[in-house]
């Protein structure tokens, strides 16, 4: 899958998972209770985890990686510049 596809999906999942927060928040108080637990546990959790896999994904992704991250070559690094 291509980056841009998943970057797509990611969107369009805080998109769809953004609006019923919406509804939470401009519906009448009287029909708020009625899916305010489905908005609690299940809406914004998912909401939140795809933010923060959009802002900061990168990171999460460079940790749980198996390739050493890159250094660059022929720079000194540490104790090497005491010297």
């Amino acid at each position: 899958m291509k980056e841009a596809t998943k970057r797509s999906i990611s969107r369009w999942t805080h998109i769809v998972f953004g609006i019923p927060i919406l509804g939470y928040v401009y519906d009448s108080p009287a029909d708020t209770p009625y899916y305010a637990s489905a908005v609690r546990y299940v809406f914004l959790p998912i909401l939140l985890l795809s933010g923060l896999w959009m802002w900061k994904g990168h990171v999460l992704r460079r940790l749980l990686s198996k390739r050493p991250p890159n250094t660059p070559t022929g720079m000194k690094m540490g104790r090497e510049l005491e010297v």
